[in-house]
């Protein structure tokens, strides 16, 4: 049976590649600032910027069976150079973007026999890492955020968290714009490459389907075993 999935973001990087696994059988909206290459007779856009607009509730179907937030943010430097203003930004889509749009469509997610929440996390909230102050402390507020709702929303709500290392994506693209950075940030993981939008989206397509109808309340570290292995060489 067909399954109705919202995207918020979405239209490149980890968010497209899902997508993309979802509507050759299922229904996916996309709300996001642009819609290029967003193509396919499942795949519906609706013009929405995480930071300023209401999502059009009127343009959404009756129920959602999962939900994906994907908007994020890689603001990497010293602790020194942070101004406040910084982690006030990477609060602001991290996490405050993600309360407004929950709560805007919490009815529709409860009109579902079962819906899926995935968020997105990063592996620096578990594993400290210099230059990562802002964006950790975003990321571990919206991991305590997905654990109190996959409480909160049990048992007709699932959420969970993927916290990845670095993957080959648009966002990350300054640090892996050529093959010697590319080559750095592979050896840094046991796996020894980085991570792709299909290793991602995958994990994701498996947290939203049924197959993972039993999961609820995890974060899945999803990171070439950075987070868990001290491999050397």
């Amino acid at each position: 049976m067909s399954k109705n999935y919202l995207f918020i973001g979405g239209s490149y990087g980890i968010g497209k590649s899902i997508l993309q696994e979802l509507a050759s059988s299922d229904k996916v909206w996309v709300a996001s600032r642009t819609n290029e290459g967003l193509n396919g007779p499942n795949i519906h856009h609706i013009p929405f910027d995480v930071l300023s607009d209401s999502l059009p509730l009127d343009k959404l179907p009756a129920h959602l069976d999962g939900l994906v937030y994907c908007p994020g943010s890689i603001n990497l430097r010293p602790f020194r150079g942070l101004k406040p203003e910084a982690f006030t930004n990477d609060f602001e889509i991290n996490v405050m973007g993600a309360v407004r749009t929950l709560q805007q469509v919490q009815p529709l997610l409860m009109a579902s026999e079962q819906s899926s929440v995935v968020f997105f996390s990063t592996v620096a909230v578990k594993t400290g890492m210099p230059f990562h102050a802002s964006v950790a402390a975003a990321k571990g507020a919206l991991e305590g955020l997905g654990r109190s709702l996959a409480a909160e929303w049990a048992p007709k709500v699932r959420v969970n968290v993927i916290a990845p290392s670095i993957t080959d994506t648009p966002l990350a693209n300054r640090f892996l714009n050529n093959d010697v950075k590319k080559e750095k940030a592979a050896l840094r993981h046991p796996l020894k490459r980085v991570g792709t939008t299909t290793d991602v989206a995958q994990l994701a397509a498996f947290l939203l389907s049924e197959k993972s109808s039993w999961m609820t309340g995890q974060v899945l570290g999803l990171d070439g075993g950075m987070s868990a292995l001290n491999v050397q060489g």
